[in-house]
């Protein structure tokens, strides 16, 4: 086989490594002592988020949480299609992500919800500020089997909204 078979077979090796090393809390192998994992969020929403996490130290039980804002769907009052799965195809596809706190019009948030479910993603709807979903999502985390995937079982524990 000449060099350029071997680089694309070690490049290959590289990657699965690479995934499997991410996977660890959106997959089976459970979670790691200090772990992080991702909570994202439409920019809406993000000031009570941010609000509540810090309180909470960025931190829920021995599972660090990060606060990812993702931007407005809304173009003045008008939400688009594109952003809306732009926002939840991002989260999708971070491996930490475990919740998704999704746009405020409840259509927007309908059309990011298979993108969302087909994850394993809990969609929570903001209500007025993000500070009561990201309550719920850090309850969530507090209480999920690290022993598992940490996504799924913060998943089975949200209301879908």
């Amino acid at each position: 086989m000449g060099r350029s078979g071997r680089g694309r077979r070690w490049n290959a090796t590289a990657g699965l490594a690479a995934l499997f090393a991410l996977a660890g809390c959106g997959g089976g192998e459970g979670v790691a002592e200090g772990a992080t994992v991702s909570v994202y969020a439409v920019a809406p929403s993000c000031a009570g988020a941010k609000r509540v996490l810090a309180r909470h130290g960025a931190r829920s039980g021995e599972v660090r949480v990060r606060l990812v804002c993702v931007g407005d769907s809304e173009s003045g009052r008008v939400w688009t299609l594109a952003a809306v799965g732009a926002n939840a195809r991002r989260a999708s596809e971070d491996s930490s992500t475990v919740a998704y706190v999704a746009d405020r019009d409840p259509t927007a948030a309908r059309f990011s919800r298979p993108i969302l479910e087909s994850a394993g993603i809990a969609q929570l709807s903001p209500g007025p500020s993000g500070a009561a979903a990201m309550t719920k999502i850090l309850a969530a985390i507090g209480e999920a089997d690290t022993s598992g995937s940490i996504r799924e079982s913060v998943n089975e524990s949200l209301p879908s909204g």
